[in-house]
């Protein structure tokens, strides 16, 4: 949200529907970083309550400092190659003289409909490493979830579901949330209309 809302206030206020090359472009670098650390954010929070439930006694040893500090660097190094790849790829690309942009903010996926050039290599890019970089992380939020899952069923009870719930529940409605609106934009939808960019709102801004 601290990407694309600055922006469309400014619109909003002014009218102006327009947004420069360079402001495109920096602002889909800056997307792409935010949302590739949303990802790894949800998964080392995953993570975190996995040990919490399944191994309280251990949680002090297995979730040490010196991990969560290289947790975050990793993501961080992560995110920053990964946006300055995408960037650098789009930026080779050529459009067409007064291209309109129809949606709120500068998405990579509606930026390559508009090129001129051939983005083979952008899409190849995108499926390969980009979907590693989306699922790896999802998997890891499935994983820790299923074990929790586990350890509770071999043992329910009410007060160990109410603790899952406590440490959990808002994790969930957050995956649920993001995750859900992620894949009903760019996996369930063949072409951008109105609600595909009410669903990115939701997910970019709420």
């Amino acid at each position: 949200s601290s990407v694309t809302v600055p922006k469309m206030l400014m619109n909003m206020y002014t009218q102006q529907q327009s947004i420069p090359y360079v402001g495109c472009i920096s602002q889909l670098y800056f997307f792409i970083l935010f949302v590739t650390l949303d990802n790894f954010l949800l998964a080392m929070m995953a993570y975190d309550r996995y040990v919490a439930i399944c191994h309280p006694l251990h949680y002090n040893t297995i979730m040490r400092e010196e991990l969560c500090v290289l947790l975050v660097a990793a993501s961080w190094v992560t995110a920053c190659a990964h946006a300055l790849l995408h960037t650098v790829l789009l930026v080779r690309l050529s459009f067409c003289a007064d291209t309109v942009i129809t949606h709120f903010f500068c998405d990579l996926t509606v930026l390559l409909k508009l090129s001129c050039s051939d983005i083979s290599l952008n899409k190849l890019v995108i499926f390969t490493e980009g979907g590693m970089l989306l699922f790896l992380p999802l998997a890891i939020v499935l994983g820790s979830y299923i074990h929790i899952g586990t350890i509770i069923l071999k043992a329910p009870s009410t007060k160990r579901l109410l603790k899952a719930f406590s440490t959990c529940g808002s994790h969930l409605v957050v995956v649920s949330f993001y995750y859900g609106t992620l894949v009903g934009v760019y996996f369930l939808s063949s072409s951008w209309d109105s609600k595909d960019i009410i669903a990115s709102v939701m997910y970019t801004v709420v």
